[in-house]
């Protein structure tokens, strides 16, 4: 194990060799999935088995391999270029960084009421006696403390015992409905019912498909995976992680169409209250306190993993903005990313600050048309984005030959491409 003092950590621990050494050291990728589920995406999957049953759990299992997908390659830019995201992205001209930055400020203000309001709802539930947006308020305030203080090892920690709450609650509550095993085997069957492509779209496309992908990288540096050495880890790290969001998401389904199935769900994070209320009717309270407080954990890991990922992201926009113009061939990347100074920058402590309290003047208002706009305009364009600059970048001079991709994650990552470019599209129109 070696130190190198100019990231003033350990630069690059050991490889574990065996598969019990290298269980110890997944982390990175339960962080990005866990950010990346959120109760809107929960909700979103419980209508769709509401309407359709078991019939689209063929879609989850797609959209978690374009998921795994996108991350791996992330993951491997990070691992092979020697440059972070957002430096790979400086080297394809000034104007992404223009796009990622304006992006980072509307998103984050918006988002920054959605955490916060979903983290609040539960706890409300549980606790009525405050109000919804403060205890959004105080939840939002304590992501910004643990983010603040908190090293990526306090923080993998708390995201994991998250993760362990979520899976208890969330998959406890779909074998308490008693699943039909029939039917979600059949279910895995390609299918498209009259009416379902939007769901199908959303199911692939929409769980746990956000900015937080483009975080990934930086866990990994985080976890001092610096090199190609540690590429069948990440992909074993990441793997785990999304094959978690799966599961999840799939138990979820599976509430929805045991549970609500025929009923008229509410839109947005209430249809989970809707859902622990029915829980309550069906089997006792005691099956709704359980099933909330696994609805806050889906809801303040995102919470964390935003504050903290994110941050990261921004804290290397501002680095990487201040680079002097480079070459493609020019080795900048990590030797000048310093992980630990990127928590501790103003600009990372700023947009923590940012992602937590401007947002709060949302919680007392509707959202203002025109910022509502520029966010979905914004939002929607993020993944075809992502899907295309990586597919660009992992066939370049830009990795080392062992990173480039190979005709599997090509594909993948095209197919990617072309799915989310349709979804940012149909957003637009919609928008407009």
């Amino acid at each position: 194990m070696s130190s190198d003092p100019r990231h003033g950590e350990v630069a690059e621990p050991e490889v574990p060799v065996g598969l019990k050494a290298k269980v110890r050291q997944i982390g990175p990728g339960i962080m990005a999935a866990a950010t990346g589920v959120g109760a809107g995406d929960l909700v979103a999957t419980m209508v769709a088995g509401s309407r359709y049953g078991y019939t689209l759990l063929w879609a989850v299992i797609v959209g978690t391999i374009f998921k795994i997908a996108l991350a791996e390659a992330v993951g491997r830019w990070h691992l092979t270029s020697g440059r972070t995201m957002l430096s790979g992205w400086r080297t394809l001209g000034r104007w992404v960084l223009v796009y990622f930055g304006a992006y980072a400020l509307v998103w984050g203000f918006v988002y920054g009421a959605t955490a916060m309001s979903a983290s609040g709802l539960p706890l409300n539930a549980l606790f009525p006696a405050l109000d919804v947006r403060y205890w959004a308020m105080l939840s939002g305030v304590v992501g910004f403390v643990l983010v603040w203080f908190g090293r990526y090892a306090v923080i993998e920690k708390v995201m994991t015992a998250l993760v362990g709450v979520m899976f208890v609650s969330v998959v406890g509550t779909a074998i308490l409905v008693t699943p039909n095993l029939v039917e979600t085997f059949d279910g895995f069957v390609p299918r498209l019912p009259d009416g379902s492509f939007v769901y199908v779209l959303g199911l692939i496309g929409g769980v746990g498909g956000t900015i937080t992908m483009a975080a990934y990288g930086y866990w990994t540096l985080a976890k001092g995976w610096r090199s190609s050495r540690w590429l069948s880890m990440m992909r074993l790290d990441n793997t785990t992680g999304y094959i978690t969001t799966a599961i999840f998401v799939i138990a979820m389904l599976i509430v929805g169409a045991e549970l609500l199935a025929g009923q008229n769900v509410v839109d947005g994070d209430e249809g989970l209250l809707m859902l622990g209320n029915t829980l309550a009717s069906d089997y006792g309270q005691w099956a709704r306190i359980p099933f909330l407080i696994g609805f806050w954990a889906v809801s303040f890991s995102s919470l964390v993993g935003v504050w903290n990922g994110v941050s990261l992201l921004f804290a290397d926009w501002w680095r990487t903005w201040r680079l002097p113009r480079y070459t493609v061939g020019e080795s900048e990347g990590l030797a000048d990313y310093d992980h630990r100074a990127g928590i501790g920058s103003p600009v990372f402590r700023g947009y923590v600050a940012w992602l937590t309290f401007p947002p709060m003047a949302l919680l007392f208002l509707d959202q203002p048309f025109q910022l509502t706009v520029a966010y979905g305009a914004l939002g929607a364009l993020f993944m075809p984005f992502l899907a295309g600059t990586l597919l660009f970048l992992l066939n370049s001079n830009r990795v080392e030959r062992v990173g480039r991709s190979g005709w599997v994650s090509n594909t993948l990552l095209a197919v990617c491409l072309g799915l989310f470019g349709y979804l940012a599209v149909d957003k637009l129109i919609g928008l407009f």
